[in-house]
C-alpha cells in the first residue's frame, strides 16, 4: 500500500532515516513519531509515540524514540512526522516501519 511520497521508492535504510529526520532538524521543524495499527485512507489519525521531540533532539534521539517505538509496537505502522512551529502545520511525514 503506498502512505506517502517515499512509499513509491525501496523501503529506506536506517542510515536514510537518519538522514531525513537531521534535514528536519536543521530545518528547525519538531519531529514526532506516531503509530498506527492499519492504513485506511478514511482515517488519517495516528497515535503519538510520547510527545512531540520539543528541546532540540539529536538525530540519535529520534532513531532511539523509532526504535523503542518499533519495539513496542513491531506489528504497526510508524511514522515520522514534523511540524513547522512558524507556519504551524506538518512539513513532512514519511513511513518507517511496515509491519510483515
Amino acid at each position: 500500500m503506498k502512505t506517502e511520497t517515499f512509499s513509491y521508492l525501496p523501503s529506506m535504510s536506517r542510515e536514510q532515516i537518519a538522514r531525513q529526520v537531521a534535514y528536519i532538524l536543521n530545518q528547525g521543524w519538531m519531529p514526532v513519531v506516531e503509530h498506527r495499527e492499519r492504513i485506511d485512507p478514511a482515517q488519517t489519525y495516528w497515535h503519538w509515540w510520547k510527545l512531540p521531540l520539543f528541546r532540540s533532539p539529536t538525530v540519535q534521539d529520534v532513531m532511539d524514540a523509532i526504535d523503542a517505538c518499533r519495539a513496542a509496537h513491531p506489528d504497526e505502522y510508524i511514522q515520522v512526522s514534523a511540524f513547522d512551529r512558524v507556519r504551524q502545520g506538518q512539513a513532512q511525514s514519511f513511513v518507517v516501519h511496515r509491519p510483515e
